[in-house]
Order: structure tokens, then C-alpha cells, then sequence
């Protein structure tokens, strides 16, 4: 099993989350998706945003409200493996989320409204149909550091002279369809090259 000091040492990162509790099974079932949907990784219940040991006050019940996030809250349902370890008088929870072989799970945000997440970094990032399509052709043996074609390098050769790109510029970059270009930048932002950024009115891509 995963050492605690190891992974909190990591910090939040694509695949790890630090989650002082489990509040409800709509926000941790982002997480669990996105988890599942790129590397796989481990969500530690009990720990603040800082890296602290917190504890939870009830284990038993943490785990509940985890299980039924997977099952009831993830489409397809996901198992999740636990472990309860203790630090300074403190419980903390260990969740291993495995990467998928069943690409794309969504979570369900709200009554009839499911939607897909990617881990980026240290966030959970909504995806499109084009992601997901893109996800359930992959097999997990494939979403690793893989060498990149021109079209691939001619987006880094870009963001080292630029301070983003977005998908319209690429497209007249590589002279590339929608579809195309899309693919190639997702893979790019899962594979850790570049960062998504979508808090702005036009998504863009930054390294």
C-alpha cells in the first residue's frame, strides 16, 4: 500500500488530492472520475490543503459516503480500494482510485446532469464528447510519456515563443481540422505537456 509521508511529501498534483473530509458524494465523485479517467491516484481524507494531518472524526462513515459516491455517483461505478492509517493520534484515510479500463466515467453533478472529468495537474477538468472519445479508445498501457509527431512538437515550439495558444490559433498553426487539433492538444494537457486553462471566455493552453 501507498506510504502517507511519501504521498503527502508529493503534494496535490495529477495524481494526488488532499481532502480534509468528504462532504458530499457529488463533490468527491469529480474527483474519483477524473482520477479514474487519466493515471489513476490516491485521494487522502484527513489531510488540509496545506500538506497538515487533520483526522477524520468518523472513519466508518467517510468510507460510506466514498463507496456510494463510486457506486451510486459514477457511471460506470468504480471500486475503490481503502486504508486507515494513524498519525499522531490522528485517522487518516488512504483511497486508491486505479486507472480505468472502462474509459469514460462520468459523475453526476446534479439530478440527471452526468458529466465527464480528466485530472490536470492538481484540478479535475470537465471534458467534451471529442475528450471522451479520445479516452475510451485508450487503454491505460497508452496514456503514458509517449515521443511526440511535429504536430505535437510544433505546440511546444509555439508556447516558447508565445505566452498561450488556443485551439482556433493551432488549427491555422498545423492547418488542422477542429477534431484533429482538439485530440492532439488533449493529449498534450494529459500527458502533462501543456495546461488547460478554461476560466476565461475562450479555453486556451499554456506549457
Amino acid at each position: 500500500m501507498p506510504d502517507l509521508h511519501e504521498l503527502i511529501k508529493q503534494g496535490e498534483g495529477e495524481r494526488v488530492e488532499f481532502k480534509k473530509k468528504t462532504t458530499h458524494p457529488t463533490r468527491i465523485s469529480r474527483t474519483l472520475t477524473s482520477l479514474a479517467n487519466t493515471h489513476g491516484g490516491h485521494v487522502l481524507v484527513g489531510i488540509d490543503d496545506a500538506g497538515r494531518v487533520v483526522g477524520v472524526r468518523d472513519p466508518a462513515e467517510e468510507i460510506y459516503l466514498l463507496q456510494m459516491a463510486a457506486a451510486q455517483y459514477v457511471e460506470p461505478p468504480l471500486n475503490l480500494e481503502f486504508e486507515e492509517v494513524e498519525e499522531d493520534g490522528r485517522t487518516v484515510i488512504i483511497v486508491t482510485v486505479a486507472e480505468s479500463r472502462c474509459k469514460p466515467h462520468r459523475a453526476q453533478v446534479a439530478e440527471g446532469d452526468w458529466r465527464g472529468y480528466v485530472r490536470v495537474r492538481d484540478e479535475s477538468v470537465q471534458t467534451s464528447g471529442l475528450t471522451e472519445k479520445a479516452l475510451a479508445r485508450d487503454a491505460p498501457s497508452q496514456l503514458e510519456l509517449v515521443p511526440l509527431n511535429r504536430h505535437e512538437l510544433a505546440v511546444l515550439e509555439y508556447l516558447r515563443q508565445q505566452p498561450r495558444i488556443t485551439l482556433a490559433q493551432y488549427m491555422r498553426l498545423g492547418n488542422l481540422g477542429k477534431r484533429r487539433a482538439y485530440q492532439i492538444l488533449i493529449k498534450l494537457t494529459l500527458h502533462g505537456y501543456i495546461h488547460h486553462h478554461d476560466k476565461e471566455k475562450e479555453v486556451y493552453y499554456t506549457l
